[in-house]
């Protein structure tokens, strides 16, 4: 842990910022490349590959918080991460554009998300999550990643398989690659994978200890820290992601991103928190997961009934999202 003032600990969370989103960004490019040979669709790629190696940053920071014994921020990063993903990223990404929605995204994958959330909220109704249930949530999720590989393997992206194939420098619009394109030498894939990795591991566990440290000085508590300064700061790849795929035109990425991303925060970092470690939390997270429950619903039925995302709901979103830093921050939620 790094030890220093508040200043100190302010910097050395911005610090592990940049160090997830360059981690994350080296375990994308590279385990995208990997998806492309395989022939997955796209929006597959995005709603399994991309979400979770841009969550990557939750998963180790819940974890790397649930083995110290920090259970807020384990879990508030989770909860607070998912509201930023969908309220922030989300309605930002629509404010710039009308985000149109796939009909499967929307009936499949949004019925997954609410169902997801709601069994998250269930888990901790009891302030606790067990080493059972967590076990539970992460097979849950192995379960749903089979079925969205097996489905997508059936209908795969020939350009994307093709110019992964041959090593294309300029690979059709998609989930852009093109950071470490020119980086060429044999094994490139997978040394960018283990050193994405080993970046986003150690950003992570100094983001932890200096998220407590900074809570513990500001008199602040901990799950706010968790909920909101590291959950923004974990969900920085996302973002990034998002924001790259609405430039090239490939808003089905960008929305499978967030989606998948929120399932796999839920039931594989929540879930694999607590069975490394069973985590219990403050009263502070019913009324976190509630405010979750309802910007899920209120998100997957604004898509269901006009299978797209207009930039006044967008902003609506986005402005919800404002006002919850804010209540936080003054201690009227959480």
């Amino acid at each position: 842990m790094v030890q220093g003032g508040s200043a100190v600990q302010v910097g050395v969370v911005l610090a592990t910022v940049l160090g997830l989103w360059v981690g994350a960004r080296l375990l994308v490019d590279s385990v995208v490349r990997l998806a492309r040979r395989a022939g997955l669709s796209e929006l597959v790629i995005g709603l399994t590959v991309v979400a979770i190696g841009t969550s990557t940053p939750e998963l180790v920071v819940t974890t790397d918080a649930a083995l110290k014994g920090l259970g807020d921020i384990a879990v508030g990063n989770v909860v607070g991460s998912n509201i930023y993903n969908l309220a922030f990223i989300l309605g930002v990404v629509s404010i710039v554009r009308v985000v149109p929605i796939e009909r499967s995204l929307v009936h499949r994958d949004g019925l997954a998300l609410v169902a997801s959330t709601l069994l998250g909220g269930a888990v901790l109704f009891d302030l606790a999550v067990s080493r059972a249930e967590g076990a539970l949530l992460v097979g849950l999720f192995v379960v749903y990643t089979a079925y969205l590989l097996w489905t997508g393997s059936d209908s795969p992206d020939p350009a994307a398989a093709r110019s992964a194939a041959t090593n294309d420098p300029n690979p059709p619009p998609g989930v852009e690659t093109s950071r470490t394109e020119r980086v060429a030498f044999p094994g490139r894939d997978l040394v960018l994978l283990v050193a994405g990795l080993v970046v986003v591991l150690v950003s992570g566990d100094l983001m932890v200890g200096a998220a407590s440290e900074l809570a513990r000085g500001a008199g602040i508590s901990e799950w706010v820290i968790g909920g909101t300064v590291v959950a923004a700061g974990t969900s920085t790849p996302e973002f990034a992601v998002s924001l790259v795929a609405m430039r090239r035109g490939r808003l089905g990425v960008s929305v499978g991103n967030v989606v998948g991303s929120n399932v796999f925060n839920v039931l594989g970092v929540l879930g694999l928190g607590a069975v490394i470690r069973p985590l219990s939390v403050g009263g502070p997270v019913l009324e976190n997961v509630a405010w979750l429950l309802v910007v899920t619903v209120v998100m997957v039925a604004a898509l269901w009934t006009g299978r797209q995302l207009s930039r006044p709901e967008g902003g609506l979103f986005a402005g919800s999202e404002l006002v919850r830093w804010v209540l936080g921050i003054l201690g009227i939620l959480g």
